[in-house]
């Protein structure tokens, strides 16, 4: 029996955006092999994409206000958890992941090689020309490291959204699920709970509409916050063991 895979697909003010992105996933579900679905996890957004999620009938979850990427991605585990996915994979809405690298990210999950994945822009056998700014390639190091140092486990795209998980996963993110700095901080909760996690090639693009929320200023304070909150969380991981 095929394993069910849902694509969580957070999106907030993507209305410019979010049915092209939508359309790229469709397409790729006709000529698919796996068993796979999808939802929007509208995330309070002010814009015009609730009108084109319902215009168009594309399955979603509204929230009635803005809960931040970390409480839009944990909404989509609690509905992949509560409609019997055995995968969850993340997916941008603003159309930066390439839908073509799944099965990269699924693979060895289904193989029972890892129960965790992570695409990257990073390494090797990655065919993303896309690796973002430098000054952000430069940061992504930094936290990089300093998750290697806490955990001996080295992640080098540690910001990267395009993430999976099988059901194991699915439970922990639904108890818990990092609302700041969900991508980076999230390592260390899987790590202290011996989950097994293997970084994969993935495609990306540059985003096209809509504006990045992080400029100079929070970039800095963005380092700060989440390299303090990475160090908290592998304290408290080695507490708990």
């Amino acid at each position: 029996m095929k394993k069910r895979i849902l694509l969580v697909i957070p999106a907030y003010n993507e209305g410019e955006g979010i049915l092209n992105n939508i359309t790229r996933i469709e397409a790729y579900q006709k000529e698919s092999e796996y068993c796979l679905d999808y939802v929007v996890i509208n995330d309070g957004s002010t814009d015009n994409e609730e009108e084109i999620l319902v215009e168009n009938k594309i399955n979603h979850v509204e929230l009635i206000q803005n809960l931040g990427i970390g409480g839009a991605v944990q909404t989509g585990y609690i509905y992949a958890l509560e409609n019997y996915y055995d995968i969850a994979v993340q997916f941008d809405g603003d159309g930066q992941h390439d839908i073509y690298s799944l099965p990269n990210l699924i693979e060895p999950i289904l193989n029972d090689e890892a129960d965790f994945t992570v695409g990257s822009r990073f390494l090797d056998e990655s065919n993303s020309e896309f690796k973002s700014s430098k000054s952000r390639q430069m940061g992504i190091k930094i936290l990089s490291s300093l998750i290697y140092m806490s955990s001996k486990i080295k992640i080098k795209d540690v910001t990267s959204g395009y993430r999976a998980g099988n059901r194991k996963v699915i439970e922990q993110f639904v108890k818990r699920y990092p609302r700041q700095y969900p991508e980076p901080e999230s390592y260390m909760h899987l790590f202290s709970k011996n989950i097994r996690v293997k970084e994969v090639g993935a495609r990306m693009f540059e985003r096209t509409t809509g504006v990045s929320s992080i400029n100079l200023v929070k970039g800095i304070t963005y380092m700060i916050s989440v390299s303090l909150a990475i160090i908290a969380s592998s304290l408290l991981g080695r507490e708990k063991k």
